[in-house]
């Protein structure tokens, strides 16, 4: 049985109080939420912080007694909420669908939205035990100097496996930052690197506080997820596929493409954006030629490596799949 090492649990009331103790403890502190992303880590000993310092009492993060979910939403709802909400699955759909898409009832009654977008890069040569990894000398990402997936890379590939990122960067989410410095805003696609070490531009001592979503209107969005089993897998593929109207409806009967975003989860260490099949959806109804277009243009760059479940070239062919599913669903539903 895997177990955690020791460690001190702290548990801040204010935004304030989580800071100065992060800065007290400096890197041997980790800040942690719900915990189904931590936790797992420091037993495999993947992570190893000294000092964790919880953020559910913080009420800044939780928006306890705030009521139903609007566009403004605290970093520190559970995945669970966000499946749930009447609202946004009224005006935000696709990130109401990627919450309830993550693993089971259980984790999503603990994980939230802040630790999906945070979420660690994973690989089949990371995420194993540290004797497993001790065997093979470790990988670069913890211990090792060699990343496995690619033995004469200078990088890590891991991937991303958040379901919630790719919606956040389809729809053009901000993510609000608090730190020692103060407060910023970051759009989501530039909230992530594609490397599997460094893969945020939040820094270790930032607390991710809210997320802003784009007011509702003239757009709509929609994410389709690729896994083995119906529930608890990670994505080996995700596809959050974004399209706004020129006539400012949200039905493609209506009008035609003004501007579109596809961004592909799980086939790098980042929600990669496809600009090419945005592009190939602008300008028209959505009709099949055009989704057509898009799939192919999404195909090509998408580059799964051989790190998570199934044949890599099999997802890559999902690819074009998952596209037009994603499209396909937005064509055909009704104007609200």
């Amino acid at each position: 049985m895997l177990r955690l090492p020791s460690f001190t649990y702290l548990e801040p009331r204010t935004l304030g109080d989580a800071l100065k103790m992060k800065a007290d403890a400096g890197p041997a502190g980790a800040y942690v939420s719900g915990g189904t992303d931590l936790y797992p880590n420091m037993k495999r000993r993947q992570q190893e912080p000294r000092v964790v310092i919880s953020l559910m009492g913080v009420r800044d993060l939780t928006g306890a007694g705030k009521g139903e979910l609007g566009n403004v939403i605290p970093a520190g709802v559970t995945l669970s909420a966000l499946a749930s909400s009447r609202a946004l699955r009224d005006s935000y759909s696709a990130v109401a669908t990627a919450a309830e898409l993550v693993s089971t009832p259980l984790l999503r009654n603990m994980g939230t939205l802040g630790g999906n977008l945070c979420l660690d890069t994973r690989c089949n040569y990371y995420d194993q035990s540290y004797e497993w990894r001790k065997a093979i000398d470790f990988c670069m990402k913890k211990d090792g100097a060699i990343c496995w997936v690619a033995p004469s890379s200078p990088r890590c590939w891991a991937v991303s496996s958040s379901d919630v990122a790719p919606v956040a960067v389809a729809i053009g989410a901000e993510l609000e930052l608090a730190g020692p410095g103060g407060e910023r805003v970051v759009p989501a696609a530039r909230f992530y690197h594609n490397d599997g070490i460094n893969y945020l531009t939040k820094h270790a001592d930032e607390i991710l506080v809210r997320v802003r979503l784009p007011a509702p209107g003239g757009w709509d969005a929609a994410y389709h997820k690729l896994r083995r089993r119906g529930a608890f897998d990670f994505p080996v593929l995700g596809v959050a596929a974004w399209v706004s109207w020129e006539r400012g409806t949200r039905n493609a009967a209506l009008g035609t493409v003004r501007d579109a975003r596809i961004v592909l989860g799980g086939v790098a260490s980042y929600p990669q954006e496809i600009p090419e099949a945005g592009a190939a959806l602008r300008g028209t109804s959505l009709d099949d030629d055009a989704i057509h277009a898009a799939a192919e243009a999404a195909f090509r760059p998408s580059k799964p490596m051989d790190n998570t479940d199934f044949d890599l070239s099999w997802r890559k062919q999902m690819t074009r799949v998952y596209v037009r599913r994603a499209l396909q669903e937005l064509r055909e539903r009704p104007a609200r």
